[in-house]
């Protein structure tokens, strides 16, 4: 099957047009010619695969998806990686979304394919990533060549990256950040990626202190993990100067306890499938705002809120360019062009961002709107309280109640949550009914904490 790119609006196809600041040469140009990718490219041509055909693969983090994606690039085909841990039903459910011409097993190998000896434009397709979520089937998102080498380059001289830096990757590389930190990134400013195929926050202290890992990104699980470690001590990570952080969870007290215990500048990002790393703080911004917001716009990022709603709207170059379903394309875009992120958010008059929470993750009790992040900041500012998930649990006479899963020293209980909450100031109805003391939250592929489980085990054991 071929993919073409499609567009909700005109104003978002704008975006595509040559000769803006975002324009440049298809991803692989850009990176060092490797004898490696060219057999493997030509592994791919042999097999049947075309300039807009899409190989699909389901690989951990190891070196044979990097040459992958660069062998798809060379050709002009659309990469479709899916995460290494999905079973038989999502597998089936994003094949039939793309359609591959290929489903690699083992890399191909064949008469080697140059750069330059297909044809690729920068507006061409690059990759269909799948949504994670708690809900529903994955969507497959659209990115072009042009959106994502934009967003490499300037995410490079965002975070001040050059030759001599390290990453360490964790993250899946069938996801953005994987994608983009893991893939694009290292392409981008030369540096050196660390691949880690599972998650261990032992291997991990031992890879930061033998590769002199510079920068690490991801959501405060691998953080707060490795920090929680035995045998962590800041001489072992002394090489870190750069974590950036995303997702649910990145709080000041995170980036005061990270900032810490690594010795390194600790900021906090804001991005998606759809649009990723779309605010973060730059070098030299007040430490102050990198702590207590998510960042200012990157680029040409454009914000906006609902006003009805509150919810947060993006454009710029780097969104992706729609999903395989173009139903769900129009569903997501505005009729002037905004991206729906789903995410409920502030933007102050100075352009910094702070996200509050999820549209979708409001606990209704009583009548009142709960957001689910507004506790879970409460509950994670507590000194004893490294992450905190907030959940609707149902309850006959007020329609929801407030139910708290935390990982958190011995002694927090309701009582103490309860007299935090006070503390605080906190409106008695947004405070904690039932508190209950995890060793880890249930994560979501991408590492997001997995709210449908818990909602599922709050709604279970409701009495």
């Amino acid at each position: 099957m071929a993919l073409r790119p499609t567009f909700a609006t005109p104003l978002a196809a704008a975006y595509a047009r040559p000769g803006g600041p975002w324009d440049g040469p298809p991803l692989d140009s850009a990176l060092q010619p490797m004898a490696e990718i060219a057999r493997v490219a030509g592994g791919l041509r042999a097999a049947g695969v075309r300039s807009g055909d899409v190989v699909a693969w389901q690989l951990p983090n190891v070196t044979d998806a990097l040459l992958l994606y660069r062998a798809c690039w060379r050709l002009g085909a659309v990469a479709a990686p899916i995460h290494h841990l999905a079973g038989a039903r999502d597998v089936h459910a994003a094949l039939a979304q793309v359609d591959p011409t290929v489903m690699v097993d083992l890399l191909p190998d064949g008469a080697p394919v140059e750069p330059g000896d297909a044809a690729v434009d920068p507006a061409d397709l690059a990759v269909a990533l799948f949504t994670s979520g708690s809900t529903g089937a994955p969507k497959a998102a659209l990115h072009t060549h042009r959106g994502l080498a934009w967003k490499a380059r300037l995410m490079s001289a965002v975070h001040g990256l050059a030759a001599d830096d390290a990453i360490l990757m964790p993250a899946p590389l069938a996801h953005i950040s994987g994608l983009l930190n893991g893939v694009l990134l290292p392409g981008a400013s030369g540096m050196r990626v660390v691949l880690m195929a599972k998650w261990d926050p032992a291997a991990a202290l031992d890879i930061i202190e033998s590769e002199r890992i510079t920068f690490m990104i991801g959501p405060p699980t691998f953080f707060v993990s490795l920090m929680s470690a035995p045998g962590f001590a800041p001489d072992r990570v002394a090489s870190i100067r750069l974590i950036s952080s995303g997702g649910a969870g990145v709080t000041p007290a995170f980036v005061d306890d990270a900032s810490s215990a690594f010795g390194a500048v600790v900021k906090r990002t804001y991005g998606s499938t759809e649009a990723p790393t779309i605010t973060t703080s730059h070098a030299g911004d007040p430490p102050a705002r990198a702590r207590d917001t998510d960042g200012r716009p990157t680029g040409e990022v454009e914000l906006a809120t609902d006003p009805q709603t509150g919810e947060l709207l993006v454009r710029g170059p780097e969104l992706f360019c729609g999903y395989v379903d173009e139903a769900a394309t129009a569903a997501a875009f505005t009729a002037d062009g905004w991206f729906r992120t789903g995410d409920l958010a502030s933007i102050a008059d100075d352009g910094w961002l702070t996200v509050t929470g999820r549209i979708k993750d409001v606990i209704i009790r009583a009548g009142e709107n709960i957001s689910a992040a507004e506790v879970e900041g409460h509950l994670e500012a507590h000194p004893s309280v490294r992450q905190a998930v907030a959940v609707g649990a149902p309850d006959e006479r007020l329609g929801e109640t407030v139910v708290a899963f935390v990982v958190a020293d011995r002694g927090f209980d309701l009582a103490a949550c309860q007299e935090w909450f006070a503390s605080r100031g906190v409106t008695r109805f947004k405070t904690p009914e039932r508190v209950v003391v995890v060793d880890q939250l249930p994560l979501l592929a991408a590492g997001k904490p997995d709210r449908a489980a818990l909602k599922a085990r709050a709604a279970a054991t409701y009495r």
